[in-house]
């Protein structure tokens, strides 16, 4: 009994591989090689049975996904590591973004601080440019001395101040030398003192106060007018009218304060202007013995000592008013004094 065709082919197992698939020339080619004589009571061959592919594969395995031209084969995370310049790259914009959250907190934090140091900064460079500015234009020609203009003299010459002051015309007035302006000043012996009085932009006014003559002293032929210090005003052959002559030894009271001068110019300086035009001589040997006499009649005033000169020159008024013809007056004790 003839069997069928293919009927006595061995059983592919399952978990046989598939043969491989071959090309239909190198099929044939095989077939003739293989292939018996033919001849009476031959067999025809079988037809090879192709296995499927996918029986090789077991039931539960996923099938295989063909690889995509764009999507590497490898997808372990250790595939490609990074090279060392990429990782420096990396670091850099890290450490870039981090400085960036950084100033930005900063700024937030100290955003009033800010705003105070802006404000004085503010505030420091305009006052820089007002000193500035003022400084320019004080020491500018703008403000060159042109007019000298002198006050307060009565017996000094103000055009002959003025002329002397003239070395200072054409400073700018905050370089005024001031120095040179006392020394100029100094030429005049009646100026007891003065004051310069800036008026921008190109005038001062020099306030002068001259000294009061107390007396006259007698030097030989001739008589010197003096204020309080001794100080010489003028000097002339003739007695001066209205000043009393003064009879006392000693310097100023800024030479020597215990002198009989000393003590002689404080009491002229204490009596009154009425009583001080009847004074025709005074005399002081020390500070505690000064005395004068009066035009007129001749009276003589003890007075004592310079203290309390003005309770004392009020009591001689007093008695002056009410004996007005004695000869001598003592007022050296000015709760206890006397006539005669």
């Amino acid at each position: 009994m003839k069997r069928p065709q293919g009927f006595d082919r061995q059983e592919v197992p399952a978990s046989a591989p598939a043969p491989l698939r071959q090309e239909p020339e190198a099929r044939d080619e095989q077939r003739r090689e293989s292939a018996p004589a033919r001849g009476v009571g031959t067999v025809t061959e079988p037809i090879p049975v192709i296995a499927d592919p996918s029986a090789a594969q077991p039931v539960d395995a996923e099938p295989t996904r063909p690889a995509r031209a764009d999507r590497p084969t490898d997808t372990s995370p250790y595939s490609r590591l990074p090279t060392n310049r990429e990782i420096d790259k990396a670091l850099r914009a890290a450490r870039r973004e981090r400085k960036r959250l950084e100033r930005g907190e900063v700024r937030r934090f100290t955003k009033r601080s800010r705003r105070r140091r802006i404000a004085w900064l503010a505030a420091g460079a305009v006052v820089a440019g007002l000193v500035l500015s003022v400084a320019l234009i004080a020491y500018s020609p703008l403000l060159a001395l042109k007019h000298i203009q002198v006050t307060g003299t009565s017996r000094l010459d103000a055009k002959a101040v003025e002329k002397k002051l003239s070395d200072q015309l054409g400073t700018p007035l905050p370089l005024l030398d001031q120095a040179g302006i006392s020394s100029d000043l100094a030429a005049f012996p009646l100026i007891r003192s003065y004051t310069v009085e800036s008026h921008p932009p190109d005038s001062i006014i020099v306030r002068v106060v001259e000294r009061q003559p107390v007396g006259v002293i007698q030097q030989g032929a001739a008589y010197t007018l003096v204020d309080a210090a001794k100080v010489p005003i003028s000097s002339s052959e003739k007695r001066p009218d209205g000043y009393p002559l003064i009879a006392a030894s000693g310097g100023a009271a800024d030479v020597d304060a215990d002198s009989g001068f000393a003590a002689a110019a404080s009491v002229l300086s204490a009596l009154p202007a009425d009583v001080l035009a009847q004074v025709d001589t005074i005399a002081a040997k020390t500070k505690d013995d000064v005395s004068f006499t009066l035009r007129g009649n001749g009276a003589t005033v003890v007075w004592g000592s310079a203290e309390d000169s003005s309770l004392k020159a009020a009591d001689l008024g007093a008695l002056l008013k009410s004996a007005p013809g004695s000869s001598r007056y003592d007022v050296s004790s000015p709760h206890s004094v006397t006539t005669g």
